[in-house]
């Protein structure tokens, strides 16, 4: 599976770990590459790209708050990005929403538990039944 990370300085460590913990994983890496200062924009528009695209099934976006990423990447047609503070958040966005990018807060969120949540986005089903569906229809592609 292929699945796109991007993170702005605040969370290039994150990024970093989770790549390393999960190398089983087909990685896009959309940068940032270092803890120098970055635009979050970039990055996210980056993996948003490859989200659109369909060349990654999933993207992962990283950055002090969530916050930035998620309004970021939400921006492009097809993506349907979730910023999240808990498991629960994390299942009920593939299940209700049909999220194609987890978006995490580097400064909120331990890394055991950020590996934890992007295991169950990854495996999680998406959204089901027609209640759930028809909402997700309703966003546009």
């Amino acid at each position: 599976m292929k699945v796109v990370i991007g993170a702005d300085h605040a969370g290039f460590e994150l990024k970093q770990f989770l790549i390393e913990a999960r190398p089983a994983i087909e990685w896009i890496d959309a940068g940032t590459n270092s803890l120098e200062s970055v635009d979050y924009p970039d990055f996210a528009a980056k993996a948003a790209n490859e989200v659109e695209s369909g060349r990654a099934l999933f993207g992962i976006l990283i950055c002090g708050s969530g916050i930035g990423m998620s309004i970021a990447a939400n921006r492009k047609p097809g993506v349907r990005a979730a910023l999240c503070f808990n498991e629960e958040m994390v299942k009920l966005s593939r299940e209700h929403n049909d999220a194609n990018i987890l978006c995490i807060g580097a400064r909120f969120t331990p890394r055991e538990e950020a590996l934890h949540w992007i295991d169950l986005f990854l495996n999680h089903p998406g959204a089901t039944g027609e209640r759930h569906l028809n909402r997700v229809k309703k966003l546009g592609t």
